[in-house]
């Protein structure tokens, strides 16, 4: 692809400007004019993800413009009571929901709610998620992840690229942050400032510093808003919680399940009964983080770890994990343990069959003698 852009303006000749310019010592012109000239080999070889950036005023959408046409970046209409009634009409529920998980925009009750009350991160996941199901390709985004914060950038433009990915769709990101580069996994970054492009390798994400430990049960109101099913959660419930740096991001309770017939009756389970990742934080997998490191823990002290999802994209996630076997289909059932009643609401069944850790470890992680 080749770039020859030109934008030129009329000056400004009022009494204001012709201060400014004297102020300043601002030579007059004829004409107000920035070009842009070089090859920019975007198709040089095969992509999904692309990247144009650089600081502002440096020609970025311009030139996105010029390379994309003048409709590349359409704005959206949210008039739904819901954000899923805003989706083209002609999209299967299935497809909306799976490109919402895709995106890291999992908590269903924030999809029953019109776009405007909204948090600027979750404007921002359901706006990709729309994008990469109703425009053509390539899809390109101007401002990307300018409104929202530095972390929720990042987690965004790593589930976006994944889902471009593995749809084979072509995204590109028009943006002044550098910071994403590593998230985003761009397999071109051009940058307008010098008329360069490079290609990249496809590269493991930026590693998070994680640590796990007990919660007490009062941890439970900071994240119940966030749950798919209810803000419920028993008493008996022992509390855990997964930390990136020093910010709490994800919540596990889990309750005890015995078995009361089969050839494993009297078996003692430890079964979750709510997994919450707080909103910013959805797409990079924290609850299964959490999730294996209890199952590891609790396996080493002869308990079975059960998780019992029935949020879609949750029980697709768990089939594909080498951890976790499926002993139920998702259907409506119903358990009953000394903890209280399970059940009533279609779900699946997977036990974690991961590594353990050793027991001494186990036992300071739960808090048991």
């Amino acid at each position: 692809m080749r770039c020859d852009l030109i934008v030129e303006s009329e000056p400004s000749h009022s009494a204001r400007a012709k201060q400014l310019s004297a102020m300043f010592d601002v030579p007059p012109m004829d004409k107000c004019r920035m070009e842009w000239h070089g090859d920019i080999p975007i198709e040089a070889s095969g992509w999904n993800v692309g990247l144009i950036v650089g600081p502002s005023g440096c020609g970025k959408s311009s030139i996105a413009r010029d390379l994309f046409g003048t409709d590349y970046h359409p704005d959206l209409e949210w008039h739904g009571k819901s954000v899923v009634d805003d989706f083209a009409a002609s999209l299967p529920m299935e497809t909306v929901t799976q490109a919402c998980s895709a995106v890291g925009f999992n908590t269903i009750p924030a999809w029953l709610r019109p776009f405007h009350v909204l948090s600027n991160g979750e404007r921002f996941r359901v706006e990709l998620a729309r994008r990469l199901l109703e425009l053509p390709d390539p899809i390109v985004v101007d401002e990307f992840s300018s409104v929202v914060d530095r972390q929720v950038a990042q987690i965004g433009s790593y589930a976006v690229q994944k889902f471009a990915r593995k749809h084979n769709r072509r995204f590109v990101a028009v943006s002044c942050h550098y910071d994403i580069v590593d998230w985003l996994q761009p397999d071109w970054v051009f940058e307008p400032a010098t008329m360069t492009l490079s290609r990249r390798l496809l590269r493991q994400r930026p590693s998070l510093d994680v640590t796990i430990g007990r919660l007490p049960y009062s941890a439970w109101r900071m994240f119940a808003p966030f749950h798919y099913m209810s803000a419920k959660l028993h008493r008996a419930a022992r509390c855990y919680g997964l930390w990136v740096g020093k910010t709490l991001t994800t919540f596990c309770g889990v309750l005890p399940k015995p078995v009361s017939n089969g050839p494993k009756k009297g078996t003692a389970i430890a079964g979750v009964s709510r997994v919450v990742t707080l909103p910013d934080w959805q797409g990079l997998g924290l609850a299964f983080v959490l999730m294996e490191k209890l199952g590891a823990a609790y396996g080493a002290i002869g308990k079975r770890f059960r998780n019992y999802p029935a949020h879609p994209a949750f029980v697709r996630a768990s089939d594909r994990s080498k951890y976790w076997e499926m002993k139920k289909r998702p259907g409506t059932f119903s358990v009953v343990s000394s903890a209280g009643r399970f059940g009533g609401r279609p779900c699946a069944v997977f036990e974690y069959r991961g590594p353990l850790m050793a027991v001494s470890e186990a036992k300071i992680l739960l808090s048991v003698a």
